[in-house]
C-alpha cells in the first residue's frame, strides 16, 4: 500500500474522492448523520483549518482509506465538552476528525499504518478522537493504539453518543494516573 500525505492546500483536490469514499462506506444507509451533505460539511469544516493534514492510502492507484484532521485553537475542546484536566490548556492538541477505510481492506492493518503515518507526522503533545459508543470494537481498536476513554459527549442533537479519547503523543507515558 502507498500512503500519500495531503495538507490545506490540497483540501480542494482531495475533497471529492473523500466524498466518494465515505459514499462507499456509508451505502445508501438511512442514517442522516452519515449523508454525503453532512460529510461534506464536516470536510469542509476541518480542511479550512491551516492545521489540517490527511493521509489517503493507495493500492494499485485504488484508495484503500483515509485519516485526517487538525489542531485545536490553543485552549481548544471537542463542541459540548470540556477539555480535561489531563490535557494542559497550553498543551498542542490534534484532533483525529476522520479515520475511515473501504470495506476491501479492512482488517488488514490499513487502519494501522493510516492513523500512524498521520499522527505521527504530527507534533502535537496529544491526539484525540471521537468514537460512535456502539462501536466498542473500534474503541478496543483505539486503546490498543494507547488512547484512553476520557468521558462521552453527543455534539450534534443528530449525532450518536460519541466516547471521547486521548492519546499522549511523542511520550511512552500513560495519560492517566
Amino acid at each position: 500500500m502507498d500512503l500519500k500525505t495531503y495538507a490545506h492546500k490540497d483540501a480542494a483536490d482531495i475533497r471529492e474522492m473523500l466524498l466518494d469514499m465515505h459514499d462507499a462506506v456509508y451505502d445508501g444507509g438511512e442514517d442522516r448523520f452519515h449523508e454525503r451533505e453532512r460529510f461534506a460539511w464536516f470536510v469542509d469544516h476541518w480542511n479550512s483549518k491551516e492545521s489540517w493534514s490527511c493521509v489517503v492510502g493507495f493500492d494499485k492507484g485504488a484508495p484503500t482509506g483515509f485519516a485526517y484532521g487538525a489542531a485545536f485553537e490553543p485552549g481548544g475542546w471537542w463542541k459540548g465538552s470540556e477539555r480535561p484536566e489531563s490535557v494542559p490548556s497550553e498543551a498542542a492538541v490534534f484532533a483525529l476528525s476522520e479515520l475511515m477505510v473501504m470495506e476491501k481492506w479492512r482488517k488488514t492493518g490499513v487502519s494501522t499504518k493510516l492513523h500512524e503515518a498521520l499522527v505521527d507526522s504530527r507534533s502535537d503533545d496529544f491526539a484525540t478522537l471521537l468514537v460512535d459508543t456502539t462501536h466498542p470494537k473500534v474503541q478496543a481498536l483505539y486503546e490498543s493504539w494507547k488512547y484512553e476513554k476520557i468521558g462521552e459527549q453527543k455534539p450534534f442533537e443528530d449525532s450518536p453518543v460519541f466516547t471521547i479519547m486521548v492519546k499522549r503523543l511523542g511520550t511512552s507515558g500513560r495519560l492517566l494516573a
